[in-house]
């Protein structure tokens, strides 16, 4: 299959969301995907782009912004993995000790490793170089450097809307946040 957008190839790598059949948030994927879903008969389009269409040789498409699968995918829950870059986007770009956020970011145990401390998201905040070295192997009362906000687990929602942003207004209801 060819295709060819009004908007060239740059418009096929849009984010677009994925909801389950059941209208439950699934993932994100790009505009070409999405495409080829709805051309393999596999989804259908909830939400259009503004009027922007995908030709292909015999065919033409919208472009999705939110697509909805024909079968309900049952899936386990979703969990995000802990990853450096995660953290950090967990918790902003900022450091949970001091506020800033302009300078480079680094990943601090609360409870230090060597007290048995372990690698968690409830354990695991982004801390600015300086307020790092600064607490050293000491928990956050020890060094009288309370945290801005207590580490949790993000949800595989929450993870689609403040990580990977909200791509299209068009999202808003189907990522609760209306």
């Amino acid at each position: 299959m060819t295709v060819y957008t009004e908007a060239g190839l740059a418009g096929l790598t849009r984010p677009v969301l994925v909801l389950n059949q059941n209208y439950e948030p699934l993932s994100v994927c790009t505009a070409k995907r999405a495409v080829v879903l709805v051309f393999l008969g596999k989804a259908e389009i909830i939400e259009r782009l503004d009027g922007r269409m995908v030709r292909t040789a015999r065919q033409s498409f919208p472009v999705p912004s939110v697509v909805r699968l024909g079968l309900y995918v049952a899936r386990p829950q979703k969990r995000v993995l802990l990853t450096r870059r995660n953290i950090i986007k967990r918790d902003g770009h900022r450091c949970q000790y001091c506020g800033q956020s302009r300078t480079a970011m680094t990943v601090d145990h609360v409870i230090p490793k060597n007290r048995g401390g372990d690698d968690s998201w409830e354990n695991l905040v982004s801390a600015c170089v300086h307020c790092n070295n600064k607490k050293g192997h000491r928990t956050p009362d020890e060094a009288d450097m309370p945290l801005r906000r207590l580490p949790r687990r993000p949800s595989h929602i929450t993870f689609i809307q403040r990580f990977i942003g909200l791509g299209d207004h068009r999202w808003k209801q189907y990522l609760f946040l209306d």
